[in-house]
């Protein structure tokens, strides 16, 4: 039985190497669906020899020798299989290069083969929401149900769009590689909300024991990095990484040192980091002056603006948030986004003013098992006064939220409704 210590590093080192692990793979093997499965087994090779062995001091090197051990085998398994001469050669062709190549070298060009297989996920081949899915599967290391809370939609839903996302790879012989610039502005949209989905699944977690995955955020960081440089003149993609950039600033006050989340209106913000907040007012600059109309990611790094620039929870721009929703409601019809206004509208007019956008939302298919509505009931009801109306709200909260500890905080503000 693995050491539970042992076992957490473990996870914690897949969750920083498998995107990786997987987009290095996939160049070698050129089948996603096969290079998953070999990255899972070098992690069950990790679980049966590091609890003995020790961890490695490059866990990440390791799990790369171990997944191409079993690609050399996959590959040659292929070529004992298959009759058909050409695709013997090339496999033949394959080995003979993976026998030849420096480990270390390959470790190094996986930087840029993670966004290879971002753009390889999201071809034109599949439908938008299985993009997304097998993306966040495969570049964000989350399991099935992360990124069905995620999506707010089923596990079996998003299982299947995984299943036949990789099928439609496979059958569409899809290359690994950067596509053309023509064909960039297509996929673009669905990079965005790809980057945008790893990142908030790292700025708060949807399941687990930690509120926050800093390593999600900085591979989110990276790829919208990178991104902006591919396409400088492109408004949403600076827009996209403005937001990160100031969501990011946060990080560090967003939690103690215990792991216990902080709210905003709670946090110390002598710990944002100021670096990222000029880096994401730079970003917004550069994206609304490229942008003839805001987008909705230029709309959100502009409300994460209002934030960056106040000094307390009292002097934010309350107001000026408020417009901003109500464009970003406009613009994308999303009860989330109008769940987020209505936490502005209280702020800027009173919690009954809120309340009652609330009410019109409790109908929303999307937002009936979303443990963020009680929760910001609750907050309203609070500010009302009506505390055990609070405390009921906090703990239905709680009942639905998957995060150990945001559920802990949940808990915790329904007994303060006692108090």
């Amino acid at each position: 039985m693995v050491d539970p210590a042992t076992h957490r590093a473990i996870d914690a080192v897949w969750r920083i190497e498998s995107a990786r692990l997987i987009a290095g793979m996939t160049r070698i093997v050129r089948d996603v669906s096969v290079a998953e499965d070999l990255a899972q087994d070098a992690l069950v090779a990790a679980l049966e020899q590091w609890p003995q062995s020790g961890i490695p001091d490059n866990p990440g090197a390791w799990l790369m020798a171990a997944a191409r051990h079993r690609g050399i085998d996959e590959l040659r398994r292929r070529v004992t299989l298959q009759r058909k001469q050409e695709l013997i050669g090339r496999d033949l062709q394959t080995l003979a290069l993976l026998d030849q190549t420096d480990l270390a070298a390959q470790v190094d060009d996986i930087k840029d083969d993670v966004l290879r297989l971002v753009f390889m996920t999201c071809h034109p081949v599949l439908s938008e929401n299985a993009r997304v899915a097998l993306t966040l599967r495969l570049l964000g290391g989350l399991s099935t149900p992360e990124i069905a809370r995620a999506f707010l939609v089923s596990e079996g839903t998003v299982a299947q769009r995984i299943v036949r996302a990789k099928r439609t790879l496979a059958e569409a012989q899809v290359p690994f590689e950067m596509p053309g610039r023509d064909e960039l502005a297509d996929r673009v949209s669905a990079v965005l909300e790809v980057i945008y989905l790893v990142f908030n699944e790292g700025y708060a977690a949807t399941a687990g024991e930690h509120w926050i995955r800093p390593a999600l955020c900085g591979e989110a960081l990276r790829m919208g990095r990178i991104l902006t440089a591919l396409m400088p003149g492109e408004p949403e993609v600076h827009g996209l990484l403005a937001l990160l950039e100031l969501q990011a600033s946060r990080l560090r006050a967003r939690v103690t040192p215990g792991g216990e989340p902080v709210r905003l209106a709670d946090q110390d913000r002598a710990r944002w980091d100021h670096l990222l907040v000029q880096r994401g007012l730079a970003a917004l600059q550069r994206a609304e002056q490229l942008s003839g109309g805001l987008g909705p990611y230029t709309l959100q790094a502009a409300i994460a603006a209002c934030h960056a620039r106040a000094r307390s929870i009292d002097e934010t721009d309350w107001p000026r948030i408020v417009a901003l929703y109500d464009a970003l409601a406009a613009l994308t019809g999303s009860p989330v986004v109008e769940l987020n206004r209505a936490v502005a509208v209280t702020m800027a007019f009173g919690a009954e003013a809120g309340l009652e956008l609330l009410t019109s939302l409790a109908d929303e298919p999307v937002l009936r098992d979303y443990h963020l509505l009680p929760s910001v009931r609750g907050d309203f009801l609070v500010r009302l006064g009506r505390l055990t109306e609070a405390r009921e709200q906090f703990l239905h909260a709680a009942d639905l939220c998957d995060n150990a500890r945001e559920r802990e905080l949940l808990l915790s503000r329904a007994a303060a409704c006692d108090t």
